[in-house]
């Protein structure tokens, strides 16, 4: 559709936040004039808004919707009947006695006009009719064939990336026809910000560090209850997340369990905890666990595979590979509510969170402030900041011989520099509860003095400082020799 086209495009209802991308995509896919049926792929996790979205272009331009659920097969082709005549008009519902009857009156809808038809959740009646996207390739196959000016626009939509990928798998492949492909990822953390109407930085990032940028846990789960201020958090989070009584109390485990594919789900539980425990390496979990390495790294790679973890290489030892919880929720539930669970039942809630306020802000707050500051470093930093163009921003660790150690920094950024890919940018230090100062900065030097005895160009680096909490005054003297680079939670969230 050429630009102008995108003029006539409806508009995205207000009572949507952002998603502006999503929603032409979509509805340029939905009203698109060309011959030819075409399908859309949209897929994320639970919680993202694909059905609010969805029901959103279904009204805007006229198309059939039909939120798909874990039925028999029968019962699934009655209720899609009923809606399909209900959509039309007819004066009867037909009866189906299989996909491929219902595929092709779904297809002729397309044969006048362009058709959007929207199938919400359709993993589910995969589940229970398996050879569903075998059915639709086929019919697909034939409308191009047979009626080559058919413009049914059909997309389908699922949460399960295990049953998603068998759509795109196998000689008939959905993936094959797929024109469009849409993602819905949960809101970066300073959309995230605005979406919960926060304005203070710090604050923003203690709300991340428990929800992260899921837009339905605002609404849905715990009824727009948003922190009032600053000094209003710890209150929140003992009348939101740690309250039984509120949905999100129990979300962090539906994570886990709407994926029932796994052996040993207390193994995953434990490894879990050891993540958020601050073990982060197969070889650091096995031995916190008592497991074997083995047991260990198949249980990371499904929980990789399922997008419940990330895998990322260390900055400096490319070989090693680091694993972190992917969802917030799911980080501070492994972290303070599953450790700390039968406190939680005994006791109020308040009393127990004063105590492990410090576990917070040791394996929660600070490590995600550290991945906030890597993310603002390859999203929002500019050429100028790093002196080229980030491409990575990752952990690092470095052997310190003489003192027989490894030393860390947190925001290794990597990227294109005089044309040459993969140059050393910047090596930095992220400090939740810390005023960074003259010590920090001396860390650092010693951590660029140990990579240059090991090879490493550092002609580049710039030295960075990220702090929860500010900088001390011989920093600030450093950075206005140009000596460091100091970030803090106002520019992490509103500079570049």
């Amino acid at each position: 559709m050429s630009s102008s086209d995108a003029t006539a495009l409806p508009a995205r209802p207000d009572r949507i936040f952002d998603r502006a991308d999503e929603w032409t995509d979509l509805v340029a896919f939905a009203q698109d004039p060309r011959p030819g049926p075409t399908l859309a792929l949209v897929s994320g996790q639970r919680r993202q808004g694909k059905t609010f979205l969805l029901e959103a272009v279904s009204r805007a331009t006229g198309g059939f919707y039909f939120d798909g659920q874990a039925a028999a097969e029968a019962e699934s082709l009655r209720r899609f009947a009923e809606r399909l005549a209900a959509h039309t008009g007819a004066e009867s519902v037909p009866h189906w006695h299989g996909w491929d009857e219902a595929a092709q009156a779904l297809l002729v809808l397309g044969d006048e006009r362009p058709a959007p038809v929207i199938i919400d959740d359709f993993p589910e009646l995969v589940g229970h009719s398996p050879a569903l996207p075998s059915v639709l390739h086929a019919a697909f196959a034939r409308v191009h064939q047979e009626r080559p000016h058919n413009r049914t626009r059909l997309i389908l939509s699922g949460a399960s990336p295990a049953v998603i990928r068998r759509l795109f798998a196998g000689p008939s492949s959905l993936h094959g026809l797929a024109s469009l492909e849409l993602a819905m990822q949960p809101f970066g953390f300073r959309k995230a910000a605005r979406f919960w109407g926060i304005r203070a930085p710090r604050l923003a990032v203690q709300v991340h560090a428990v929800v992260g940028g899921t837009p339905a846990y605002r609404g849905d789960l715990v009824c727009d209850d948003v922190p009032a201020g600053p000094d209003d958090f710890d209150a929140w989070v003992c009348r939101t997340v740690l309250n039984p009584r509120v949905p999100l109390f129990w979300e962090a485990r539906h994570l886990l369990e709407q994926e029932g594919d796994y052996a040993d789900r207390a193994l995953c539980h434990s490894v879990l905890v050891a993540i958020a425990g601050g073990r982060s390496t197969p070889g650091g979990i096995a031995d916190r666990l008592g497991a074997s390495l083995h047991d260990v790294s198949h249980v990371l790679a499904v929980m990789h595979k399922h997008g419940l973890l990330h895998g990322e290489p260390d900055a400096f030892r490319p070989g090693l590979t680091r694993y972190r919880i992917a969802e917030p929720l799911l980080a501070f539930e492994h972290a303070i509510a599953w450790p700390h669970r039968a406190a939680l039942e005994q006791e109020e809630a308040p009393a127990v969170w004063r105590r492990i306020r410090p576990v917070f802000d040791a394996t929660v707050a600070a490590p995600h402030f550290a991945q906030l500051c890597r993310d603002w470093a390859t999203q929002y930093a500019t050429w100028d900041t790093f002196g080229g163009e980030p491409t990575t921003a990752v952990r690092g660790t470095v052997p310190d011989p003489e003192e027989d150690t490894r030393l860390d920094a947190e925001v290794v950024v990597r990227g294109m520099a005089d044309g040459r890919p993969g140059v050393l940018l910047s090596v930095g230090l992220a400090r939740w509860n810390e005023i960074m100062d003259a010590p920090h900065l001396a860390r650092l030097r010693r951590i660029l003095a140990l990579l240059t005895a090991s090879g490493e160009d550092i002609g580049q680096v710039v030295p960075a400082c990220y702090s929860g909490v500010g900088f001390g005054p011989e920093l600030r003297a450093a950075e206005a020799k140009g000596e460091v680079l100091l970030i803090g939670t106002d520019r992490l969230y509103h500079g570049d």
